[in-house]
């Protein structure tokens, strides 16, 4: 069942809050899978709040529609009492003394926190894998990686051990673990929701965002995180819809199952009444040359301290990610930001006529994580492979949604500035795939 069905069951009678709850603890704890994907569980406060949605239920006092329904949360949101590790040694026995924001607003709205799930360390990394922790598999093939940074969230989900698993994105990592594992992933524009008490990354390009099965789970997700209304989904259509397909580097390394399955893709949505068009974007590229400079040295300059104490605790491949930011100077980092701005607006003016973007979600499969721990400079291709498409979104400043499209682990991407107008053509483009 989706987030959305679970909670029409609770406001119906015929689903139980508290045994929801108990139903994906015992799932959780009878998996084969469970420590690869939850760090720790809050069994006791999920109880709890279950008690207390399933009460609310039968006074008819629901705070939301998902009052009562199970959610994931990843190690980096800070849950008052519980140690927040953001997948690393380094912040081992970290213990925040009260919860992030998103996650204050999302328990008021009755949302259960089951536990914290695995992610790469410090969120620096697209594949998911993370031996000092745990490497959670990828619903379609375990021995593969389930995508990152958010890959226990995914995982939570696809496994049936979450209703929603909340990600963060900073190039990625939402999207491309949704999209591996088969789910929706909504990446919101970046300072939408408040991100207090949610360990950073970067923090002028981190967002906050949910992996669901369905579209109708991401919009109310983001309403209960944010305290306001959902979206509304009703009466969605793709006819006359313009999409401008970008062929700016989106389409470069694109293999043949993800190409295959975006061309497919396309087909059903135009039967439905969208209308494509080719788009060179030139500016895109430009903005992708400047990733190099302001993701490493942003991140490297928010944990520089830690690393260049405690370094040795990290996994080298992402470790040294975070060090190709200790030579970028500030002046170069001021000049890259204030030219990203430029490209930016230059951007909105290039596709201010289209409705929405549309790129391949990704343009590789998962690939093995044994295949990734054992190669260095494999692990770098794969991870630059697997950010090519999802950090155009992060790059320009704007909200992007992923959606299945029936082919095991591929998908489109849809991108644009306004989350609830991507949300109502996701709506309508989930139905014509469905």
């Amino acid at each position: 069942m989706s987030a959305a069905e679970m909670g029409r069951g609770i406001e119906a009678g015929k689903i139980d809050a508290v045994a929801l709850t108990e139903a994906h603890l015992e799932a959780i704890n009878g998996h084969a899978f469970a420590d690869r994907i939850y760090a720790r569980l809050t069994a006791d406060r999920a109880r709890s709040e279950a008690q207390a949605a399933a009460q609310r239920a039968k006074d008819g006092t629901r705070r939301s529609p998902l009052d009562g329904v199970p959610i994931s949360w990843k190690d980096l949101y800070d849950t008052a009492g519980v140690a927040t590790e953001s997948g690393t040694k380094m912040l081992e026995g970290r213990v925040p003394s009260e919860d992030a924001a998103v996650l204050k607003q999302a328990t008021f709205a009755g949302t259960v926190c089951l536990g914290k799930t695995h992610q790469t360390e410090l969120a620096f990394s697209g594949l998911g894998v993370n031996p000092n922790t745990a490497s959670p598999p990828c619903f379609n093939d375990h021995a593969a990686a389930s995508g990152g940074s958010s890959s226990g969230a995914a995982a939570s989900v696809a496994f049936g051990l979450a209703a929603i698993g909340i990600g963060s994105d900073t190039g990625g990592s939402v999207r491309i673990p949704a999209f591996w594992n088969d789910l929706v992933g909504l990446s919101t524009v970046s300072g939408r929701l408040p991100r207090t008490g949610v360990v950073p990354l970067c923090a002028r390009f981190d967002s906050v965002g949910p992996l669901c099965r369905t579209v109708e789970d991401a919009s109310l997700m983001l309403a209960a995180m944010e305290g306001a209304a959902a979206a509304d989904l009703t009466g969605a259509s793709l006819q006359g819809i313009r999409l401008g397909i970008l062929k700016t580097t989106a389409f470069e390394n694109l293999t043949d199952v993800p190409g295959t399955a975006f061309e497919a893709a396309c087909a059903k949505l135009s039967a439905k009444g969208a209308v494509f068009e080719d788009l060179e974007v030139p500016v895109v590229a430009e903005a992708t040359t400047l990733g190099p400079t302001l993701f490493p040295a942003e991140a490297y300059g928010t944990w520089r301290d830690k690393i260049e104490t405690l370094g040795h605790l990290m996994y080298p491949p992402v470790r040294d990610r975070f060090l190709q930011g200790k030579t970028t100077l500030a002046a170069d980092f001021v000049a890259g930001w204030q030219k990203l701005d430029q490209l930016r607006a230059q951007y909105a003016v290039a596709t201010a006529g289209f409705d929405a973007i549309i790129v391949p979600r990704c343009p590789i499969l998962p690939p093995k994580i044994e295949d990734l721990m054992a190669d260095g400079d494999y692990f770098t291709q794969q991870n630059l492979f697997a950010l090519q498409n999802t950090r155009i979104a992060n790059l320009m400043g704007l909200a992007a949604i992923t959606l299945p499209t029936g082919v095991p682990s591929t998908g489109i991407i849809l991108q644009g500035p306004s989350e609830e107008r991507l949300l109502r053509l996701a709506a309508a483009a989930e139905a014509a795939l469905a």
